[in-house]
């Protein structure tokens, strides 16, 4: 889930076509993909936020702003994307790490036992991130839901699947998971299910965490972990569309071959996911397999779009910044959540005096630039060194 993607490349001004992929590979665009999802949470999102913030009603800039938000239930907007395009970029990781693994003759059972281990941290610090566990208060904590949980979740789901069955098993299995879904979100009754709606509070998985979890005292409930135990589910077939994207790279006759594969296959899942909508509404926070499918067909034409940058073009410079994220992506993630305050102390004991002779848009950018700027440099600085967090 980490640096196993990592290839240590050419120049980036080498044109030179990539080879077919016939075995285990690590993709530069991988971790650029997996650093472009960590740079909105890192940078992108507050530069945006600062140039489009008192944009008029109805202009492109407004517009720009509101996808920067996340939609409070049913339709989607970019940042509601963040999420599941980095669940992906774990899938694909897990079908080139365990692949790798398997040919050096790692057993199985050492495998899923490393990736229980790392199941295990990724609760633990999705505990500590949104779970308040460092009040020291059990009586302020929640443990029945964070990311990263949903994100070792969905790569532990999609460990054993890889580790265990078919390719074709993987795929009726998630296809399965797809519609069992579908059928017990919308089908099974429960006291005051309207038939045939998916509403905040009236689908299984809102009323199952609410006499389950949601009836026990802290750590145990959260707030926003109502939809989880169904939804959790969900997570491991995004995993496994990322899966299955690098299957397509890998059996497809060449690059170009499996770049049309991949743009053509991302078209029809989000054709799949809109057509499913009109039934089962496009809802991130309940994970819903529309959503999953809408979300996977963008990402595997950015990951057709990327790998033919990086991996078969080997232009690399224009994504220098997501490689340096994505290849330390889980400590990235921390830094954005938990480690901010000393980047921005630090910025504002140096620049907030700029105030003074700066418009405000112009210094309200500098310091968002000079915060996260900061965090970039320690990033690459990291990589340099090679120093990953690995979970």
């Amino acid at each position: 889930m980490s640096a196993d993607s990592t290839l240590t490349s050419p120049s980036p001004t080498t044109e030179t076509p990539a080879a077919p992929v016939s075995g285990p590979v690590r993709l530069v665009s991988l971790d650029a993909l997996r650093g472009f999802s960590m740079f909105w949470l890192l940078g992108g999102q507050q530069i945006v936020r600062v140039l489009t913030k008192d944009a008029e009603e109805g202009t492109w800039a407004a517009l720009l702003y509101e996808q920067f938000t996340h939609v409070e239930w049913e339709g989607f907007r970019f940042y509601d994307y963040i999420f599941p395009l980095f669940l992906f970029c774990i899938g694909v990781s897990v079908a080139i790490s365990v692949e790798k693994r398997l040919q050096a003759g790692t057993a199985k059972k050492k495998i899923l036992l490393q990736s229980l281990v790392r199941l295990g941290w990724m609760i633990f610090f999705g505990w500590w991130v949104n779970g308040n566990l460092l009040s020291w208060d059990p009586s302020k904590m929640a443990l029945s839901y964070s990311v990263l949980m949903m994100l070792g979740l969905g790569y532990f789901l999609a460990v054993c699947l890889v580790l265990y069955t078919s390719l074709r098993t993987q795929i009726l299995t998630t296809a399965g998971i797809l519609l069992a879904y579908w059928l017990v979100q919308m089908g099974i009754p429960f006291p005051g299910r309207t038939p045939g709606e998916f509403t905040r509070g009236g689908i299984f998985g809102d009323w199952l965490y609410d006499v389950t979890i949601g009836t026990l005292d802290a750590p145990w409930k959260s707030k926003i972990g109502r939809g989880f135990p169904v939804a959790m589910w969900n997570c491991g077939t995004t995993a496994m569309l990322g899966v299955f994207a690098y299957h397509l790279l890998k059996r497809a006759p060449s690059p170009e071959r499996a770049i049309s594969i991949l743009l053509a296959g991302g078209a029809v899942l989000l054709l799949l996911g809109w057509l499913w909508g009109f039934s089962l509404p496009i809802v991130k926070n309940r994970w819903t397999s529309s959503y999953v499918l809408w979300c996977g067909g963008l990402s595997w034409i950015l990951f057709a779009v990327f790998y033919w940058l990086a991996d078969v073009r080997r232009w690399r410079r224009w994504a220098a910044l997501f490689i340096i994220i994505g290849s330390n992506s889980i400590l990235a993630y921390l830094i954005s959540t938990r480690f901010m305050a000393p980047f921005r102390s630090i910025a504002s004991t140096l620049f907030q005096g700029t105030s003074l002779w700066l418009p405000e848009l112009l210094h309200a950018l500098l310091m968002v630039l000079v915060t996260y700027g900061m965090i970039w440099l320690l990033l690459w600085w990291l990589r340099k060194q090679r120093l990953y967090l690995k979970l």
